[in-house]
């Protein structure tokens, strides 16, 4: 799966890369990683700020800086976290990488329940690259979507690199099944 995103016209033209440290299942990133820093390209990762339910960027010059944060996720210092913005004062170059439970082949996900992405993605330009990484057992046909979700532009597994729909979610309901997950706000 790395390799295939290496391989993406969107990551060749990309000079900033927002990364995330894999728990549990998720796709790893490390050869990702060494490759940005390897070709001197701006490497993020994600800081939970859990306060306010969203995430900030860290800028990394060595995976050493990693150090465990919230729900025990590998992050940067927070004493250097940036916002959002700093992906899109160059949006045509940046390039953001997602872990996901499920994804479609059309570019829906759904994540841990948190919404972090969701809003990150959100605050991004059109023109910063989204790229969701996974298992093509974590593809499937449908997903629920509201309206404000953004789409991932691409997702990329094992097999395959899917480009995904361009055309915006339609709202749906989804029923509350009760309770929050560890992620949540």
């Amino acid at each position: 799966m790395q390799r295939r995103l290496l391989a993406t016209l969107e990551y060749r033209a990309s000079r900033k890369i927002l990364l995330y440290a894999p728990v549990g299942g998720e796709v790893d990133t490390a050869l990702i990683a060494a490759d940005a820093l390897r070709t001197r390209r701006q490497l993020y990762y994600p800081i939970i700020d859990r306060g306010l339910c969203r995430l900030r960027l860290g800028a990394v010059a060595d995976l050493g800086e990693l150090r465990a944060g919230a729900f025990g996720i590998p992050q940067p210092p927070v004493a250097g976290a940036r916002e959002a913005r700093d992906l899109a004062s160059d949006p045509g170059a940046a390039l953001v990488c997602v872990p996901g439970v499920a994804f479609t082949p059309a570019g829906a996900r759904l994540g841990r329940g948190g919404g972090y992405y969701d809003r990150l993605l959100a605050e991004l330009p059109r023109e910063v690259r989204a790229a969701g990484l996974g298992y093509s057992f974590q593809l499937i046909d449908r997903l629920p979507e509201e309206s404000h979700d953004r789409r991932l532009d691409f997702i990329v597994t094992e097999s395959a690199v899917y480009a995904a729909s361009a055309a915006p979610p339609a709202a749906t309901q989804t029923a509350d099944r009760g309770g929050l997950p560890k992620w949540a706000c």
